[in-house]
C-alpha cells in the first residue's frame, strides 16, 4: 500500500459541485516519494437501480438529456439510462426508492441491493449503489419523468430486456451504469 498525504487542497469551483485541486506527497512501492497533483470532482455518491418485470420480461429505462455526452460528440445528448440519482442526505436504498418514484413513476418497497462502483475514479469521487428491483403495471403513482423544480425532462421507457441487450450491443445504450446492470440482469437470469 501507498502512503499519502494530502499536502494542499484548493476549491477550484463550487458552482454545481465541488472541483478541487489537491497537492498530495505519495511513496511508491519502491520507497520513492512523489509530489503529485490531481483535479477531483466531488458530486457526492449516488444510487441506480434496474427495474424488471419477469411477466413481461421487461425493464424500465430512461431517456434524458446530459450534457458532457453532447459536448464529447452525442448528437443529440440524449442517453438511455437506468434510473439513477444523488443520495443527499438519504441512505443508498432511500434514495433510489424516491428517484424510481420521481423518475418512473412506479413505488417500489423492495429493492436489491447487487454491487457497488467507483464510475470514474479518476476524476470523480462519487461511488454509486446499484440495485435491481422487481416492478408490476400496479406499482404505477403516475407518468414520471422526473422534478420539474430540478428541470428533469425524462422520458421513461419500458423495454424487452432482450430489446435493451440488443441496443446495448448496437451502441444505442452507452451509458455505463445501465450496461453494467442489463449485464447483471443476464448474467444472474433475473427473469428466469
Amino acid at each position: 500500500m501507498k502512503n499519502i498525504h494530502i499536502l494542499d487542497t484548493k476549491v477550484l469551483s463550487d458552482n454545481w459541485y465541488t472541483l478541487k485541486k489537491v497537492s498530495f506527497e505519495m511513496t511508491g512501492t519502491d520507497g520513492a516519494k512523489s509530489i503529485l497533483e490531481r483535479e477531483a470532482y466531488d458530486r457526492g455518491n449516488g444510487a441506480t437501480i434496474l427495474l424488471y418485470n419477469k411477466d413481461n420480461q421487461t425493464v424500465v429505462l430512461t431517456r434524458q438529456f446530459r450534457l458532457p455526452t453532447f459536448i464529447n460528440g452525442n448528437d443529440t445528448g440524449y442517453l438511455i439510462e437506468s434510473c439513477a440519482g444523488l443520495l443527499d442526505q438519504d441512505n443508498p436504498e432511500d434514495c433510489i426508492r424516491r428517484e424510481t418514484e420521481e423518475e418512473t413513476g412506479f413505488r417500489i418497497e423492495q429493492v436489491e441491493k447487487v454491487f457497488e462502483a467507483y464510475m470514474s475514479p479518476g476524476s470523480v469521487t462519487e461511488l454509486l449503489y446499484f440495485f435491481v428491483a422487481a416492478y408490476s403495471n400496479d406499482m404505477k403513482l403516475h407518468d414520471g419523468g422526473g422534478l420539474e423544480e430540478e428541470n428533469e425532462d425524462i422520458e421513461v421507457l419500458e423495454l424487452p430486456l432482450e430489446k435493451a441487450l440488443e441496443m446495448m450491443k448496437s451502441g444505442e445504450i452507452r451509458d455505463g451504469k445501465t450496461i453494467m446492470l442489463l449485464q447483471y440482469a443476464q448474467l444472474k437470469g433475473l427473469m428466469l
